[in-house]
């Protein structure tokens, strides 16, 4: 499991670049965003080298920041990759409440935030699939 950091932002202009710009300030690397709205707030969902640091950058620019735990997997760069792993968790009876993907280096990565996350990643490597640990993606400060 690695650490996403999540961000509750009014949906309203000039609320992301100041976090952006907090984040920059701080020296943390993002490796994926992504962005859900609603009519009054937006759920910003961060993968970054530094989460800790993340979370008291946007805290000191006066948003609220917190750590989710996710599953982030290897999936195979090819049509239906996603439908494997997805196949895997279903089986599992593991209930997807969100996922994205993102590029990493040379390899395509699936973030799952799921009801069940201690079994996912025993599932799915069981399966033959590969998940991203923390020395992945975490700068040395952050391990």
């Amino acid at each position: 499991m690695i650490d996403q950091v999540t961000v509750l932002l009014p949906n309203e202009p000039n609320t992301l670049g100041p976090v952006a710009r907090a984040l920059g300030e701080a020296n943390v690397q993002m490796h994926a965003l992504m962005i859900a709205d609603t009519s009054e707030f937006g759920i910003v969902r961060i993968i970054c080298d530094r989460p800790k640091a993340a979370v008291e950058a946007i805290q000191k620019a006066g948003y609220n920041a917190t750590t989710t735990k996710v599953g982030a997997i290897d999936v195979p760069n090819v049509p239906g990759g996603l439908a494997g792993v997805l196949d895997v968790i279903g089986a599992s009876g593991i209930n997807v409440e969100y996922a994205y993907c993102f590029g990493f280096e040379d390899r395509c990565v699936y973030v799952f935030k799921v009801n069940e996350n201690e079994g996912l990643l025993d599932h799915l490597s069981e399966s033959g699939y590969g998940t991203l640990q923390p020395q992945d993606l975490y700068a040395d400060d952050e391990l």
